[in-house]
């Protein structure tokens, strides 16, 4: 068996220019802007080769040390865990009738007659921005099918109190 080391890693997350245009577009439009967390986003992912680790230190069975344990889902602190959980992320989103942006691929779009829905994927975090409450909560209804989910809109939006101003201590630029 030959052994693999990854050493690069590979965290997809959506370009700041693009987080500005559509929350721009959300100001200008009053659209709605939602902040949601994955729980635990990188345990939700799948592996489609096959990665072993050593035993965990107090799960050995005594004369049984030399054997290696087989993951079937991704875990924390693996370097493949990110491209894991987005590629499992991108098929599910997908599924849902979202389309990936052409020009950054954590950015989605979703069209339903006049309603109009992005979701903008973050590591573990999802902003959701759109004209219609309607649609975004059955959304949301639908995310929370797929995944553990917090919805963070009584929390502070990346640094932004609920009314648009910068937390005292952030950064300006």
């Amino acid at each position: 068996m030959t052994c693999v080391d990854f050493e690069e890693t590979f965290l997809p997350v959506a370009m700041a220019k693009f987080i500005w245009i559509l929350l721009a577009i959300a100001a200008w439009y009053d659209h709605e802007i939602w902040q949601i967390n994955v729980k635990m986003a990188f345990l939700n992912g799948f592996f489609e080769e096959e990665i072993y680790i050593d035993q965990p230190q107090g799960f050995t069975t005594v004369g049984e040390e030399q054997k290696v344990c087989r993951l079937r889902r991704s875990i924390n602190g693996l370097k493949q865990a990110s491209r894991s959980w987005n590629t499992h992320f991108d098929d599910v989103i997908r599924g849902y009738d979202f389309i990936k942006s052409e020009h950054d691929p954590c950015v989605y779009k979703k069209i339903s007659g006049s309603s109009v829905a992005y979701l903008v994927l973050y590591v573990d975090d999802i902003l959701l921005i759109g004209n219609d409450v309607k649609v975004l909560e059955n959304i949301k209804a639908w995310l929370c099918t797929q995944f553990s989910i917090k919805d963070m809109r009584d929390e502070q939006l990346s640094g932004m109190d609920r009314g648009g101003a910068l937390k005292r201590g952030q950064d300006h630029t």
